[in-house]
């Protein structure tokens, strides 16, 4: 018998796609349609633009084109793809897995393992972290992964968290580290709670929103402790080129951060710089994509991935409400420096329409985009 599990290969995100939706509104024009003061979402939020999906554009569409943007680059045969794993908390189908409907868009078929991973916005690290440990078992024989976070984040009209909504995938293949390394040990923490979720059959999400944001913060404060153990904070802080939050609004995060900095001991003059340097510089994407759910912390790690050189870490803090969280560590490979994939935001942004605020009702109301201005 031959034994397959002799040479286990280096294994990392060796491609990285991106897509956003065809659409989108800036906060301030949703808060004259809301009769609200548009500083509470500029300056309360930390918000700036949201991504919108037309009537005939879904999730699928958005996981779809990230993968096949993600394909292009990879180096690799589409035939060497075994295991399609997509973390979503927009399911379309309750049995059918979004990652057949993916599959079906590519042409992917044959001797690969294919499903969904539902775990509220921590879904695509899990779905991350399985395809990294199935190559590292030596289970997937030379085989690569792909892995889509992607999901569009909608509220009822007049929610308090319709500001922060907004729309995003994030695709990876997972085989050879050229774009980063993920080490193998990571920092887990959960603890059930009912602070975001979403019954079987209800179209919009109930939010605890104080409940959510005691959760995030501790589980930040769980999993970086845990990461740093009984050394010294800062020298470890400083050890990352950067810190990426799951972002499901920018001002959520920097309180997580404020948090962090009072467990730390530190004083608010060194949080607000470590802030400055290493957080908010990865939350450009995130300010005009929205709350992507599963998407937004990796929307935040590939802007923080770009022009890294070889060796250069980041921290990555993944949260899913009910809840779960886990730490991970990144190390930038050879072609993070050219961030290749940042061009899919460019081109992504430069094209897509802009939403006023009679667009944006006709579209809500009614299904149609007869009033959208470009």
């Amino acid at each position: 018998m031959s034994n397959h599990l002799a040479a286990i290969p280096e294994t990392g995100i060796a491609s990285l796609g991106l897509h956003l939706p065809p659409l989108s509104m800036r906060v301030e024009d949703l808060a004259t349609l809301r009769g609200v003061d548009p500083q509470k979402y500029l300056v309360g939020l930390e918000c700036e633009e949201f991504g919108v999906c037309p009537p005939d554009f879904n999730v699928v569409d958005l996981a779809s084109e990230a993968a096949r943007r993600a394909i292009s680059r990879w180096d690799g045969d589409p035939a060497d793809i075994g295991m399609v794993a997509i973390g979503t908390e927009t399911a379309v189908d309750m049995s059918r897995p979004l990652s057949a409907f993916v599959a079906e868009r590519l042409n992917l078929r044959g001797n690969i393992r294919s499903y969904e991973v539902k775990h509220a916005c921590y879904g695509g690290t899990v779905a991350l972290r399985q395809a990294l440990e199935w190559r590292l078992s030596g289970a997937a024989q030379g085989k690569a992964a792909l892995v889509v976070a992607a999901d569009v984040a909608t509220y009822a009209q007049e929610d308090p968290g319709e500001p922060t909504q907004g729309a995003g995938a994030v695709a990876f293949i997972i085989d050879k580290p050229d774009i980063a390394r993920i080490e193998t040990v990571s920092y887990p923490y959960s603890s059930p709670a009912f602070d975001f979720y979403r019954p079987v059959g209800d179209e919009y999400p109930i939010v605890d929103g104080k409940l959510s944001l005691d959760c995030y913060k501790q589980a930040a404060e769980s999993c970086f402790k845990a990461l740093i153990g009984k050394e010294d904070p800062g020298a470890i802080i400083d050890s990352f080129e950067a810190l990426c939050f799951h972002v499901p609004f920018p001002k959520m995060v920097r309180k997580t951060v404020m948090r962090m900095g009072e467990v730390f001991g530190w004083g608010a003059e060194r949080v607000n710089d470590m802030f400055h340097d290493k957080v908010e510089p990865t939350m450009l994407w995130n300010k005009l994509s929205g709350n992507a759910y599963t998407a937004s912390l990796w929307i935040s790690v590939a802007g923080a991935l770009q022009g890294l050189r070889t060796g250069k870490r980041i921290a990555a803090f993944s949260y899913g409400s009910g809840f779960g969280s886990e730490l991970l560590q990144i190390i930038a490979g050879p072609l993070a420096a050219e961030a290749a994939w940042a061009e899919d935001i460019r081109k992504d942004l430069a094209g897509r329409g802009r939403l006023d605020g009679d667009a944006y009702r006709i579209l809500r109301d009614l299904g149609t985009l007869k009033a959208v201005s470009a």
